[in-house]
């Protein structure tokens, strides 16, 4: 049995399979019951971008470490960071159909007499709201979600967002910051804010190697975000939008061990 990209890189294969001289006769249905019970799934996507980052290795490692922080697998040494937060910004949020389903009232001959029609998705061929984006950071050790909507991605609404992280626990608490190398979460020799904020607030910030993303584990919050929360939807203004996310990130909050919500998270998740 061979794949498309290093072993022992993720949980989840997200490549096509082929059986090649395996031992003893397997039929599909058996290979399909091994590998479920082993938790490995098939996956749309097929195919692997390796990181050419020359710090993957140490990058990796220290976000696994972290990780084993947040599961209580390791207890944190003197100076080490006792909350871990991932985040990502998810976006861009346009005003637009989005596919999937959805409840809706009966149509046809079946409707409610008096009922008026379902309305048809719209054509959105001009957008003339802009877009917003949202930040959202997962606190891993309670496995709390909180997200701010803002109009745009850059390095100084990163650092709201991380302040804001950083008024929820006591500055005596440290804590760390998981996110991808987004050029607004580095500190560069031209700005140097990120870098100064963390020294000054108790606080690291992480980032993935190159190509990564996949580590951080936001990422699975967000399938389920958009599965719960946009699929099907078709707002108007971002203000309709802005408050179905926020609705959804509270009874998220209040129903973290919600079946349907660890299986969607489960399966997308590889960190």
């Amino acid at each position: 049995m061979t794949c498309r990209f290093p072993p022992g890189a993720c949980r989840s294969w997200r490549s096509s399979w082929w059986l090649r001289g395996w031992a003893g006769d397997i039929s599909h249905e058996g290979l399909r019951t091994l590998l479920r019970e082993e938790g490995v799934t098939f996956q749309r996507i097929k195919t692997w971008k390796a990181s050419k980052d020359p710090d993957y290795a140490v990058k990796k490692a220290r976000i696994e470490h972290l990780y084993a922080i947040a599961d209580r697998a390791v207890i944190p040494e003197p100076g080490e960071p006792e909350v871990i937060f991932c985040v990502d910004e998810f976006g861009p949020l346009n005003l637009q159909p989005h596919p999937g389903r959805r409840w809706a009232a009966i149509s046809g001959k079946n409707a409610e007499p008096g009922r008026a029609p379902r309305p048809r998705r719209r054509a959105t061929y001009t957008r003339t709201a802009g877009v917003r984006h949202l930040f959202a950071a997962c606190e891993l050790g309670e496995d709390k979600l909180f997200g701010h909507i803002k109009p745009r991605k850059t390095r100084a609404r990163f650092l709201e967002f991380c302040r804001y992280l950083r008024s929820l626990y006591p500055p005596s608490v440290r804590i760390a910051i998981v996110c991808d190398n987004f050029s607004p979460h580095l500190t560069t020799r031209k700005d140097r804010r990120a870098g100064q904020w963390a020294a000054a607030s108790n606080a690291e910030i992480a980032c993935t190697p190159t190509n990564s993303s996949w580590l951080n584990r936001v990422e699975a919050q967000f399938t389920a975000l958009r599965y719960f929360a946009l699929d099907g939807t078709d707002h108007a203004t971002h203000q309709e939008q802005a408050s179905m996310i926020r609705r959804y990130i509270i009874w998220r909050n209040n129903h973290a061990y919600d079946e349907r919500l660890r299986r969607i998270v489960a399966r997308a998740n590889v960190a």
